[in-house]
């Protein structure tokens, strides 16, 4: 599997400028990772609103479970809020904050 870098600084940045769209080799294996791999406590977005509203949610990782909705964080753009989740899903992994 592969392993991410926290000191790749260029691939946070990369990620934080436009989280849509054609990512280079680099970032792409590094989202594949934080998207990937076990499903308990994994963050993820509810669409609350349709194009308006997001939320954070964690997955508990039992089938059937809700996802637990975790208060305080709502987003009023996609990007907003994939650029959350991508910084959670980073400390996770590195063990460090953007």
């Amino acid at each position: 599997m592969y392993e991410i870098d926290p000191e790749r600084n260029d691939l946070v940045e990369e990620f934080l400028d436009r989280p849509f769209g054609h990512h280079s080799g680099d970032l792409q294996r590094v989202l594949n990772v934080l998207r990937g791999g076990p499903v308990k406590d994994r963050y993820v977005l509810i669409c609350t609103k349709p194009h308006r509203e997001w939320v954070l949610g964690q997955l508990s990782g039992v089938r059937g479970e809700p996802v637990r909705v975790l208060a305080g964080h709502v987003y009023r753009s996609a990007g907003d809020a994939e650029r959350a989740v991508f910084k959670l899903r980073w400390e996770q992994h590195t063990g460090r904050k953007i």
